[in-house]
């Protein structure tokens, strides 16, 4: 726990808490560190559960899969970030998603009624948790709005300077790191890896982009 709470001291969850709360409140909560190997799933689809969890270390993906095995990639999750936060408020009986550990990931799993129920010693933290979670909902609402942004356009040239675009604006610089390799790319913006690589090297080949593995800059 210890190595971990310079994470959890800059996680929005727990903005404008002290730090030095954090352990009364991780008690409180009920928060229970797991390790998960590469590959591994989280919460799988179709599940049921009221836990969501806080990136700790490592990166985790949120996937949807088809019937057929075609997989999309719809977020993807750096240290410090939540998953599952929507899911186990609402109380979803089948899980539409599943949720991936794409790297060796340490992860702080809460339990939601735990969030939302005062607990006997009435501690102050809840309502300040409460207001930190729907801030971190209404964000996310945003960002999937970004992505249906990017997915909406009519080719794969579009879907990728659209992307590239908001990524360089994010990075606030003309040279910036994305974090995908080309298959994870291919899924976030559903298309085919074949034809992406190939307008990846049009637009290079234009004068538009420079790249190498996932380092991308604008011209």
């Amino acid at each position: 726990m210890e190595k971990f709470m310079e994470i959890l001291e800059t996680a929005d969850l727990f903005s404008g808490i002290d730090p030095k709360d954090l352990k009364p409140l991780l008690s409180c909560l009920s928060g229970k560190f797991v390790h998960y190997e590469k590959g591994q799933i989280i919460l799988m689809s179709g599940e049921t559960t009221n836990s969501f969890g806080i990136v700790l270390s490592g990166q985790v993906q949120v996937i949807q899969e088809d019937y057929y095995g075609n997989r999309s990639i719809l977020a993807n999750l750096d240290p410090g970030n939540l998953f599952g936060e929507s899911l186990a408020c609402a109380e979803i009986k089948a899980l539409p998603v599943s949720i991936l550990a794409s790297a060796d990931s340490d992860i702080l799993l809460i339990d939601c009624r735990r969030l939302s129920s005062p607990c006997a010693n009435a501690c102050d933290f809840h309502s300040k948790l409460i207001r930190n979670m729907m801030n971190i909902i209404a964000k996310k609402n945003i960002s999937l709005t970004q992505k249906i942004e990017f997915i909406s356009k009519r080719t794969t040239r579009e879907k990728l300077l659209a992307y590239l675009s908001a990524e360089a604006k994010r990075a606030k610089s003309s040279r910036f790191y994305i974090p995908f390799n080309r298959q994870e790319l291919a899924d976030y913006l559903s298309v085919d890896r074949s034809a992406m690589s190939a307008e990846l090297c049009r637009l290079r080949d234009e004068g538009i982009l420079k790249f190498n593995k996932n380092q991308f800059e604008l011209l």
